[in-house]
């Protein structure tokens, strides 16, 4: 047998416990066919096999992120990035240069800020946003995506006045003098803004196109897609039909699409659709994570519970009947005790484990809540960068409940996959555990990928340093100098 590719002299970091490292590997028909040193591997080159002298670089198996926005990433309409600005007048700035590169009447979405890191401490209002963009629908999306923005043309658009304000409660604030919307829409109202801009098919599909662009330049090999609409679906198949799909995507749909999907379950190596996501309740940012305890910082609320016990049970019963895995976003810890409540009244303790039922994020624990999950197999999909924007969790927490947020190292001791303690901090291996056999573990796939070894998919990320040898605080400046899917390079840094 001669090898389609081999990849030799690599620093290879397999995950594989029986092998944890090699210098070399080939590849035949997508797959592993050999792991081993370079001696061993060159001896399966012919003339026609492609060889990649990775000269002592890194290789570490294809990471997988389990919870991706992707759509986002790919900007469906003109977009305004808005991570770390500090004041409102800096997003009117970069508001008002979007508004000049844009078509009069045309809508300009964005995401990305924070009102902790504003220097108004407050949130943009929609007459912020009308100072510089009169003409245009505007909708700018808080970091966590569970509270907006939008300006007065958005509001018109989606008939959003004093009376739908009023019917929607806490969910749209209103000015306490005139009763009017101020703009800020949260959870579900802002869906009634965000589905108004209607995409063309062509421009769904650049978006997908730009998002796993995106995604492999980052190193990844495969996402787990969560879509906002079923036209995403119908965008990425059609990719898949003309074999524009350079990595593997997991589709994650929302319930409210649920019932004209679950006839459509499918499962090929680079599109499966078998997930459904329920919400719980919403965001710490945005206060609309629904806690057991008031919040540190404004004691008048404990978040919004999207859905009675019972709503939830009959959602998840639904959609495990259905044989589609269920993902449960919960972040507080009063969604995460409901959350848990329903699967084990639901579905009890083998069924979840069968299904592999998840929850998401599972921000503020407990070692209660913690065990009442290991007890029942659920599975944790965790996202470490909350550690980073929610700088300003025990200020809206307390120290006591700050104390068990995103405490990961905790999940990981008690056998569940997977903060700004120390006592929660995790490995380097860990980390890459986690993006790598444990993401794969979370979509069945553990048996085709997650780690380098013989039968498994040929996907790898090439990193320019070992992220294992160098100091933590350097990881951050390693390069991905290659993503290879299924035995093909889909993206080189010197290309």
């Amino acid at each position: 047998m001669h090898a389609d590719m081999v990849l030799v002299n690599a620093n290879i970091i397999t995950m594989n416990k029986q092998k944890p490292r090699a210098q070399a590997l080939a590849i035949k028909n997508e797959k592993i066919v050999e792991v081993g040193t370079s001696d061993k591997i060159n001896q399966l080159v012919d003339k026609n096999t492609r060889i990649l002298n990775l000269n002592g670089k890194t290789v570490v198996p294809g990471l997988i992120d389990a919870h991706a926005h992707m759509i986002a990433l790919g900007h469906l309409f003109p977009w305004v990035d808005l991570r770390g600005v500090s004041s409102i007048k800096e997003i009117q700035r970069k508001l008002k240069a979007k508004v000049h590169e844009t078509e009069k009447g045309k809508w300009i979405l964005g995401r990305g800020w924070d009102q902790d890191r504003l220097k108004e401490k407050r949130y943009p209002t929609r007459w912020d946003l009308d100072k510089v963009a009169p003409d245009n629908p505007v909708l700018l999306n808080r970091v966590c995506g569970h509270v907006g923005v939008a300006n007065s043309s958005a509001l018109e658009i989606a008939k959003i006045d004093k009376e739908t304000a009023a019917s929607w409660r806490e969910l749209i604030d209103k000015d306490p003098k005139t009763n009017e919307p101020t703009g800020i829409l949260r959870e579900n109202a802002i869906d009634m803004v965000w589905n108004l801009p209607e995409p063309s098919d062509e421009d769904l599909l650049k978006a997908c196109s730009s998002a796993c662009i995106e995604a492999i330049k980052a190193g990844l090999t495969s996402v787990h897609w969560f879509t906002h609409k079923p036209n995403e679906i119908q965008a990425l198949e059609k990719l898949r039909r003309r074999n524009q799909l350079p990595l593997r995507v997991h589709l994650v749909v929302p319930m409210k699409h649920f019932d004209n999907l679950k006839n459509k379950g499918f499962s090929d190596p680079f599109l499966k659709l078998n997930c459904v996501k329920i919400f719980t309740d919403g965001s710490l940012g945005a206060r609309t994570a629904a806690l057991q305890e008031p919040y540190a910082d404004d004691p008048l609320t404990r978040g919004i519970l999207n859905h009675s016990l019972d709503e939830l049970k009959m959602m998840i019963e639904t959609v495990d009947k259905a044989g589609f895995q269920v993902a449960v976003h919960a972040i507080g810890d009063l969604a995460i005790s409901e959350a848990v409540k329903a699967f084990k009244e639901t579905l009890g303790e083998v069924t979840i484990r069968k299904r592999r039922h998840r929850l998401e994020h599972v921000s503020v624990l407990n070692p209660h809540l913690i065990e009442r999950i290991r007890a029942l197999g659920l599975l944790v999909c965790i996202q470490p960068h909350f550690v980073v924007s929610d700088f300003w969790v025990s200020n809206r927490l307390g120290l006591k409940r700050a104390r068990w947020t995103y405490p990961f190292k905790s999940l990981i001791k008690n056998g569940i996959l997977v903060k700004p303690f120390p006592e929660e901090r995790i490995s380097v291996e860990e980390a890459l555990e986690a993006y790598s056999i444990n993401a794969a573990y979370l979509s069945f796939e553990e048996n085709v990928k997650g780690s380098i070894e013989v039968g498994k998919f040929a996907d790898f990320t090439v990193l320019s340093q070992n992220l294992l040898r160098i100091k933590p605080e350097k990881i951050k400046d390693i390069k991905v100098e290659m993503t290879i899917v299924g035995g093909k390079v889909v993206y080189s840094a010197t290309d």
